[in-house]
């Protein structure tokens, strides 16, 4: 048995389910652009290994401005296995209910804001939570997950609710049931995840026609670029300009963030 084939085929179905999902990705895309021409900022979530995903979209070469990566590392940092900062710890509070509200305090969200939120399973807590708050705050959501895998899973949630629940949009990774996609002889559990291959397919269409719509609207975007490609000049320009407008952009989102609050305290601004 060709193992590597096997899973290299599997990977040919998951672009398959990915390209069948040209009008969702366009969908998304247009909406993250509206947000990003408004001057505001398109956020993106995800917990554990969704991590990889967010970072896909940005910073990364061949990225660009526009979105607020939220990453925390409580729930994401998987190095020291276990011990202190172990993944029993990181699996434990990705179920903490109350904690995607802790995260998102630290924001002034807009309706103008949009967000993207990764789950492959769709059924931990506080990814559900987020999209959640997302939603009550008038954001378009747009939830990226494994379908059959959530679809075949149990909510953490009491009331049974999954991502799906709060998503405006659904894509699909395509990632088969528990993510696992090839069957070894004589071993009984399956290896070589796909919700990773499926996950980056679809961050990078969508950020493919995402730079088409702010271009075709006169904003292109500033792609942070190889000196290889470029020449080393204009990469620096490029590297130095995306990140001076992440700066600007973040800060809108700090700008007014409790000021009620604290107005209300008897506090001038």
């Amino acid at each position: 048995m060709n193992v590597i084939q096997d899973y290299l085929e599997k990977c040919k179905g998951i672009i398959e389910t990915v390209s069948a999902q040209e009008s969702q990705i366009k969908e998304t895309a247009k909406i993250f652009a509206d947000s990003i021409l408004a001057g505001r900022m398109v956020h993106v979530f995800g917990s554990g290994h969704s991590r990889i995903i967010v970072e896909e979209m940005w910073p990364r070469y061949g990225s660009f401005a526009g979105f607020n990566p939220i990453v925390e590392l409580s729930l994401t940092f998987h190095n020291l296995v276990v011990g202190a900062n172990g993944q029993r710890q990181a699996m434990f509070l990705e179920n903490v209910t109350g904690l995607a509200d802790r995260i998102l305090r630290n924001f002034d969200l807009s309706e103008q804001d949009t967000a993207l939120v990764i789950s492959s399973s769709g059924c931990n807590v506080v990814p559900i939570e987020m999209a959640e708050i997302f939603q009550q705050k008038g954001i378009k959501t747009v939830g990226l997950i494994s379908k059959s895998h959530s679809d075949a899973s149990t909510s953490k949630r009491k009331d049974g609710l999954k991502l799906g629940d709060f998503s405006d949009i659904i894509l699909d990774t395509g990632a088969p049931i528990g993510d696992a996609m090839v069957y070894v002889p004589n071993l009984d559990t399956p290896v070589a995840p796909g919700s990773t291959v499926g996950g980056a397919l679809l961050i990078n269409s969508i950020k493919a026609e995402v730079a088409k719509l702010l271009t075709e609207a006169g904003h292109p975007p500033k792609v942070l670029s190889a000196g290889v490609i470029v020449g080393a000049e204009r990469a620096v320009e490029l590297f130095e300009g995306a990140y001076d407008e992440h700066a600007h952009r973040i800060a809108k989102m700090y700008a007014k963030n409790g000021i009620a609050s604290y107005v209300s305290e008897g506090n001038k601004i």
